[in-house]
């Protein structure tokens, strides 16, 4: 069974920095929307419809830009926890003189 489980510990970093670059990038966006005025784009109900889509994005980018940083922790305290597992699983083998598939004692 012990040979069907596998981490790629190299993937699952990658995949940390992906989702911290995509949660800066969110935070960019945020920043941006933050700074942008939405007067003078035209009618008052499309300056209106402007203000309130600014409003919602900025709040759904938020959202996403916070449980995305969430997640990279996450991942990244299962990496750590299955690096640990792992090395006490092989101290263990090793000890019980089983270090490798199907020794003997």
């Amino acid at each position: 069974m012990a040979d069907r489980l596998a981490v790629d510990g190299g993937e699952l970093a990658h995949f940390m920095k992906l989702l911290n670059k995509s949660s800066t990038s969110l935070k960019g966006l945020c920043k941006a929307l933050g700074d942008a005025s939405v007067t003078g784009l035209g009618t008052d109900d499309l300056d209106s419809a402007c203000e309130d889509f600014q409003e919602d994005w900025k709040y759904g980018t938020d959202e996403i830009a916070e449980q995305t940083e969430g997640l990279a922790k996450i991942i990244g305290q299962n990496k750590k926890s299955y690096e640990e597992v792992d090395k006490a699983l092989e101290e263990a083998l090793r000890k019980s003189g089983n270090g490798s598939a199907g020794g003997k004692k």
